[in-house]
């Protein structure tokens, strides 16, 4: 296998294929990762997103904007309003802002009205207010999905990583990282013809136990829930199924997605979907 490494969206990417991608295939996910953060990172100025947080607005819907917020508007009702795209200025008041000052404030709640601030359909796409939309429940997921189309065309296995959200062609064994000590696994999945995406509270971590899973109705980062896999046919519900898995409407929502699970809390303790395709080393409760 032939691996494309590069770095976007602030995460190491993999790329793995048969036979070494073309500077055309290259050319063309390089395009769709850089529409993509124009669009939708919260961490530059002239990006879409950091232009209607300014005073609000209006704008041409942009692309992927309608399958990203129908899916946010369900995990939001799923997990009660714990997941919401309008927490951007809560995670920058813990101090994963812009300049990633990491100099955490009080925390701030997202709008509970978020489906009324935030407003969209296949044409335009408004903001009532000034409000700053992360989309991190889901968008790399999303992105994954993206760029797995752009070489689609290419012959044989292919694997897209991003930073341990994957899809994949073919089939991969892959090592479920241990959220207290990441030299060590606590189970193998199988990956075969599908994404597979994780969400860690050791990951983007700083401060006094400060991380980037916040439950957007306080601002607070979770604490019941350490990291979490979810399987799925495309990355984006895979990596919305695991945002939603750290609420208690995770595994519901998961059910009706059709998405296989696990989970670890914070006291060591694994549960599962009953067809995930895992071997865990660790118990369940």
């Amino acid at each position: 296998m032939s691996t494309w490494r590069f770095d976007a969206i602030g995460t190491r990417w993999e790329i793995e294929t048969v036979e070494p991608l073309e500077p055309e295939r290259r050319a063309r996910v390089e395009a769709v990762v850089a529409e993509f953060d124009a669009t939708w990172s919260r961490f530059r100025d002239d990006s879409v997103v950091s232009r209607l947080a300014q005073s609000g607005g209006t704008v041409t819907t942009p692309a992927n904007a309608v399958a990203m917020l129908d899916a946010y508007r369900e995990l939001s009702a799923a997990t009660a309003g714990a997941v919401n795209p309008l927490v951007g200025a809560s995670l920058s008041a813990l101090g994963y802002d812009a300049s990633y000052s990491l100099s955490a404030g009080d925390p701030v709640g997202a709008p509970q009205d978020w489906p009324e601030v935030l407003t969209w359909d296949a044409d335009r796409m408004s903001l009532a207010s000034a409000a700053l939309i992360d989309i991190g429940a889901l968008g790399k997921g999303r992105l994954v999905d993206l760029v797995t189309t752009a070489v689609d065309d290419v012959e044989g296995a292919l694997v897209v990583d991003a930073g341990g959200d994957m899809a994949v062609r073919g089939e991969t064994r892959v090592g479920l990282e241990h959220p207290f000590d990441s030299t060590k696994a606590i189970g193998i999945a199988t990956v075969r013809d599908q994404a597979l995406c994780a969400s860690a509270t050791n990951r983007r971590a700083w401060g006094d136990g400060l991380h980037h899973v916040l439950d957007a109705r306080t601002g607070i980062p979770v604490r019941t829930w350490a990291a979490t896999w979810a399987f799925a046919p495309d990355a984006m519900h895979a990596d919305a199924v695991a945002t939603a898995l750290f609420f208690d409407g995770g595994p519901a929502l998961a059910g009706r997605w059709g998405v296989e699970w696990v989970r670890m809390s914070t006291n060591g303790i694994a549960e599962r979907s009953p067809d995930a395709p895992v071997e865990l080393f660790i118990g369940k409760s």
